[in-house]
Formats: structure tokens, sequence, C-alpha cells
């Protein structure tokens, strides 16, 4: 890679983490994604600044020749635009992603997990532990919220009113949101407060964040992931089930009990009403039995 494209992408750097309040997360995705087109790039030695549309299908035809799935191409491509935006704010340069369309994807929905299961889950950890007590609580946190697991484990303590039952969140893109928490959740963080955090020895910075692992450090979303799975296999679900699982499930759930989508996609701290559509996953004997009590033609067809 060439100096000149290493001074873009520090650039580039400062620019998501000032400019977009992108978390350091994201702010890593975008860069490695843009650095496997620089390398690409770099073997011709070519500017950043004249680079082509067909510079860019050229690479585009590399990833499919190694048989890189749709959605990575999909997450290169959004990288790489908001690289070449981000040029474009000092630089009279056109778009070389202007007239490059996405790949083709298909909705991927996770897991849909059932209340009864994620009861059953929540029946096998042993809340009489104090690792229990602490991963019932998250359970019930994720369940009861729809937080994503990045913002599970960042959760200060300061953001849980347990009075008005409500936390605040912080999402992608720094933006806050509030969400209702249910009696259930706030029971166990009572619980992992009083009996287990307030026994441990807390490392410096971690004083406000509520999760914390056995070292007394925050935890981290594949210390999350691990749990779940475990927790999700004891309870003789054989499906992978993720943190995220809990986000769909608490929206879905949330629809077919009657919300409003519109309620659901504030709660998600969904930018759009389309992303919310993806989680609220409908199965289709709801639908059936939604068409059958309200359709006015069915209605009709029973009184005579």
């Amino acid at each position: 890679m060439t100096d000149e494209w290493k001074i873009f992408l520090q650039q580039f750097a400062i620019y998501l983490r000032l400019e977009c309040s992108l978390s350091e997360h994201s702010i890593i995705a975008y860069l490695t994604d843009v650095r496997k087109f620089a390398q690409f790039i770099a073997q011709q030695r070519l500017s950043p600044l004249v680079v082509t549309p067909l510079h860019v299908r050229a690479f585009l035809e590399t990833l499919h020749t190694a048989n890189i799935q749709a959605a990575s191409q999909a997450r290169l491509l959004s990288a790489l635009r908001s690289f070449y935006r981000f040029i474009a704010l000092e630089h009279p340069v056109v778009n070389p992603l202007l007239h490059i369309e996405h790949p083709q994807l298909g909705r991927s929905l996770p897991t849909i997990l059932s209340p009864m299961q994620i009861d059953t889950m929540l029946k096998t950890i042993e809340d009489g532990t104090p690792i229990g007590i602490r991963n019932r609580a998250i359970i019930e946190t994720l369940y009861s919220t729809g937080m994503r697991v990045s913002e599970l484990v960042t959760l200060p303590i300061s953001h849980i009113y347990f009075e008005e039952s409500f936390v605040r969140i912080i999402g992608k893109g720094n933006k806050e949101r509030l969400v209702p928490i249910g009696a259930p959740a706030l029971k166990y963080i009572s619980l992992y407060i009083k009996d287990i955090r307030t026994h441990k020895t807390i490392k410096p910075g971690y004083h406000d964040c509520l999760f914390l692992s056995r070292r007394g450090k925050g935890l981290t979303r594949v210390m999350v992931f691990l749990m779940v799975q475990t927790v999700a296999r004891k309870a003789g679900i054989r499906a992978e089930v993720s943190p995220h699982a809990f986000r769909h499930a608490f929206a879905t759930h949330l629809l077919e009990g009657g919300a409003d989508l519109r309620a659901i996609q504030e709660m998600l701290g969904h930018s759009s009403i389309t992303t919310t559509e993806i989680y609220t996953h409908l199965d289709k004997d709801y639908l059936k039995q939604v068409m059958q009590m309200y359709h006015p033609r069915n209605q009709t067809l029973e009184s005579v």
C-alpha cells in the first residue's frame, strides 16, 4: 500500500470518529474493508484520486472469483462509498461507486425463539450462583429491552432508571433512546448489583459498567455469545442461538401481541422502518390467524 493511501486512511479514520461518531469497532470494520481495496489498487500503484468504476468492477470480480459472499461484498461496497464521500469533501473527484450496484441480498432472519424456549433457557440457569444470577440478568435484559449485545456490554448502571422502569441506551452513531424494561429484568439486575457486583474488585474505568467478568472488567460480546450458546444447548435447543436472537424475539413477540410497528422501531433504535420489518418476522400461522379474524370477507362467510 502506498503512503498516499495510508494518509487517506488515517484521515478517514479521524473523519469516522469525529464527524460520524462511529464506535471503534465500526471504524475498524470500515478501515479493514477499504484496506482490501487499497491493496488491490496498490498492485497498479494508482492514487485513490484516479480510481474509476472499471477498477471497482475489477475488484468485485476478484471477490466473486474468491467466492466471497454477497453480504460481504455489499459491506465492502458500503465502506468504499463512505470512503469516497469523505474524499469528495476536499478533492474534486467523482465517486467511482456512484453507478455500482450492490449485489442482491436475501433477507436472512436470526433464529426465532418462542416464549416457551426462552422460559426453558432461563430455567436451566442456576440462579443461586453468582455467575447464574449475572447470566440470568443478562438474558432477561436482552429479551426485555431488545438491545444489541454491543449496547449490553457497555450499559452503565447510571442509565437504568429503576423507579421509572426505563433504560437509556446508547446505540449506533451515539444515538440515545429510552426503552421500557420489565420487572423480571429489573429484579435480576438488582440482585446482581446487590449480592454479586458489590463484592467484586472492580478494575479502573468499569465502576459504572453494569455487567462484569470474574476479573472485574467489562464483558466482551464473545463472552456473552458463548454464554448464550451454552444456555441454549442445556435447554435442548439445537438451532444456533446468539444474543441477537433475543432482540429478534423481543420485536416478534411484541408485534404478535399487537404492538405498533413504529413503537417497535423506536425501541429497537432503527432509523428505517424497513429494517424493523426484517426483524419483526411473522410466521405463516400468525398471518393466517390475522386474516381469518379481521378480513371482512371471512367474517361475512362465517355469518352466512
